[in-house]
């Protein structure tokens, strides 16, 4: 971004490219879904890899493009290092939220929030309710234009040791909570139970080393 851009129009932005992304996404998904015979939201036994061939692998690419394009807004909106990071959070959040509004409205799936849904493949199938997503999203969106507009007025957001490793930690147990299920899912079977108190612990662990973090930036000289 331009040296001179404020912060709402950065924000503006980034959040317009999020949007756009989303959009793009969510028709690509439709797209594909229909031509290859199937129905938006089917998405449970997992086809086997041999009727889906080379696909596997072209999704698992574009899971990763999707995270590099994420990570290229962040570098090119942000200023210092953290400050990159918090956009590439706020991209990350808003075309999460983004895609699975823009695929409602164009399909009508989901019906609800608690609608399962496979949310990623790298490494292995990330399966959980679609309001699991959105909540992080919601919580990535918040922390990162709070932290964004901070740095941005002056303050100095410092993370310690400990501040790190409670994100890193929370993070990770949201990702065991979608994982848990995977050898099942591989194997051709339905999910169980979504374990959404393992998902509220990392959830409150990540959230209280942020809010601590950013309650206690300094304004520089």
């Amino acid at each position: 971004m331009p040296e001179g851009l404020s912060f709402r129009s950065t924000a503006a932005t980034v959040l317009a490219y999020a949007v756009a992304m989303a959009y793009l996404e969510s028709a690509v998904v439709v797209y594909l879904t229909l031509a290859l015979g199937g129905q938006v939201g089917e998405l449970f036994p997992l086809r086997p890899a041999f009727e889906t061939g080379d696909l596997i692998a072209i999704e698992v690419g574009r899971e990763a493009a999707t995270l590099v394009m994420i990570a290229a807004a962040g570098l090119l909106a942000g200023r210092t290092s953290l400050e990159r990071l918090a956009w590439a959070a706020v991209v990350f959040g808003a075309w999460d939220i983004g895609y699975y509004a823009w695929l409602n409205v164009f399909s009508g799936w989901p019906p609800s929030l608690a609608t399962t849904d496979l949310l990623f493949l790298i490494p292995v199938p990330w399966v959980g309710p679609v309001w699991s997503p959105v909540a992080v999203s919601v919580a990535l969106v918040g922390v990162g234009l709070v932290a964004a507009r901070m740095i941005r007025s002056g303050r100095a957001v410092a993370l310690s040791g400990r501040h790190w490793a409670a994100g890193i930690g929370g993070g990770l147990l949201v990702i065991i909570s979608y994982t848990l299920d995977a050898g099942r899912v591989i194997d051709g079977g339905l999910p169980g139970p979504y374990p959404w108190p393992v998902f509220a612990g990392g959830m409150l662990l990540a959230l209280a080393a942020a809010v601590h973090a950013l309650r206690n930036a300094r304004r520089t000289p």
